[in-house]
């Protein structure tokens, strides 16, 4: 709970649906659907990146 605490719940949430993104891009690509796979796998470092983007909005930029 601490942790929780630490980073946020939004933060914490969108780390969450950035594993859950990444699963079913893996799921996708090795069951065949590559392009898919792909396609999906790329929205979890897009979604990090605008974590990241949005903390250093909150803080300023520092």
């Amino acid at each position: 709970m601490n942790f929780l605490k630490k980073i946020g719940f939004a933060d914490a949430f969108m780390l969450g649906l950035c594993i859950v993104i990444i699963l079913v891009a893996e799921y996708l690509f090795l069951t065949g659907d590559h392009d898919h796979g792909l396609f999906i796998g790329l929205w979890a470092p897009t979604l990090l990146g605008f974590m990241i983007f949005l903390k250093l909005v909150r803080h300023g930029g520092r």
